[in-house]
């Protein structure tokens, strides 16, 4: 029988696995990282299923269908976070994933496979999706040798995890063998805390682009060098950082971010001479991002040259626009009336592992209302009720589940 409280529990228990003491601070590879996935992976074990770490570091439980081999509904979502993150982004898609196996009695004419995915957020090594990427194949191998800010590449950081860098491809699941992905995550916006819903059913995830800029002007002493002959690589850079608002403020359905800025020497009395930072474009239009990002690298550029300030611009990564299938839409729709609830249809602003996942099988997502529409921070919260709420649609889903 599902358990709404065991969920919320659980979720607390998966917070204490944190670098952040009084805070939750998780990242990929990380020995916080290793306790929450055992942590997860005798969950999954206590639910029936066979669960193993894969060698890019995702926790997988595998429960049988009526016979052994068949292809699987594969459910999840990650168990890394942002730097002082909240309890619920991810971990509760997991952990409600783990508690509808548990709660279903049954063999299915599938199997179902609950993922708890070591990578999402990007925050170590710079780069996101690494676990859902190698399931579906498009990892690049040559993603393994970033690095993190001490110099560690994925590759180490996978061996001194105690996995086997050289298996990552071997991660790759076939389009046959995977049914569909379905995922449950707190909504991280206002709309459902605002109509009154505990739950929504996710139309599309929106597409993003990041980039990396870097400026270089020169270092100089604050208080030898005149202003008309300084090459100030930090108000460059703030200028960059103002017309990417200004690019992202041209669309409603258009939203960018500089969330890292680096200068250096870092000193109050040294006329920064370098500097990082990084930009986020996000839409739900591939061609509208594209824009974006041509115009913002065309501005930073031109505010380059008129500093004589040398710039590089790098793109890290970028994900288009993942559409969910209708099919699998209009069966978490029916579990949503089925629990008595109105359907609300919406789209997911923020990125989730389906967008790699799209490459070997139809995603879906059902999103629970979350206090606020805060997420990403320490204040993120849900009810109980709508843990129960989230997980019953879910479980609904997977038993009335069509391929």
């Amino acid at each position: 029988m599902l358990s709404p409280a065991r969920i919320m529990q659980r979720c607390d228990e998966l917070a204490r696995h944190s670098e952040l003491a009084g805070g939750l601070t998780r990242v990929f590879l990380s020995p916080q990282h290793r306790a929450a996935a055992d942590l997860v992976l005798d969950w999954m074990r206590e639910a029936g299923m066979s669960a193993r770490l894969d060698d890019i570091g995702n926790a997988v439980g595998r429960y049988e269908g009526e016979r052994e081999g068949l292809p699987c509904l594969m459910i999840g979502s990650h168990l890394d976070t942002v730097r002082d993150a909240g309890r619920y982004d991810g971990m509760l898609g997991v952990v409600t994933a783990i508690e509808c196996v548990a709660a279903l009695g049954r063999r299915m004419p599938f199997a179902i496979e609950v993922v708890g995915f070591g990578d999402e957020e990007g925050v170590r090594f710079g780069t996101t999706m690494l676990g859902s990427r190698a399931i579906a194949g498009v990892l690049d191998p040559a993603v393994l040798d970033a690095k993190d800010a001490q110099g560690i590449s994925i590759r180490q950081a996978l061996s001194d995890f105690g996995l086997n860098p050289a298996g990552v491809p071997n991660v790759a699941r076939r389009k046959r063998d995977v049914l569909a992905y379905v995922e449950l995550h707190i909504e991280q916006g206002p709309v459902l805390e605002a109509e009154g819903l505990p739950v929504g059913v996710v139309t599309a995830i929106n597409g993003f682009s990041r980039l990396k800029v870097a400026m270089h002007g020169l270092a100089g002493h604050a208080g030898t060098v005149p202003m008309n002959l300084r090459r100030d690589a930090l108000a460059a850079a703030a200028e960059g950082v103002l017309a990417v608002e200004r690019v992202a403020g041209t669309d409603g359905e258009l939203v960018g971010t500089v969330g890292r800025i680096e200068a250096k020497p870092g000193a109050i009395n040294v006329i920064p001479g370098e500097v990082h930072f990084t930009i986020d474009f996000r839409a739900p239009r591939d061609e509208l991002r594209a824009q974006a990002v041509r115009a913002s690298i065309g501005e930073v550029e031109s505010i380059a040259r008129r500093r004589n300030i040398r710039c590089e611009i790098e793109v890290l990564q970028e994900l288009g626009m993942a559409p969910c299938a209708p099919r699998l839409m209009l069966q978490l729709e029916r579990a949503v009336e089925a629990e008595g609830l109105p359907v609300r249809r919406l789209p997911s602003g923020a990125g989730h592992d389906g967008m790699a996942l799209k490459s070997i099988a139809d995603i879906a997502m059902l999103f629970v209302r979350c206090k606020g529409g805060i997420s990403h921070n320490p204040a993120e919260a849900i009810s109980v009720d709508d843990a129960g709420a989230g997980a019953r649609t879910l479980l609904r889903f997977v038993e009335a589940f069509e391929a």
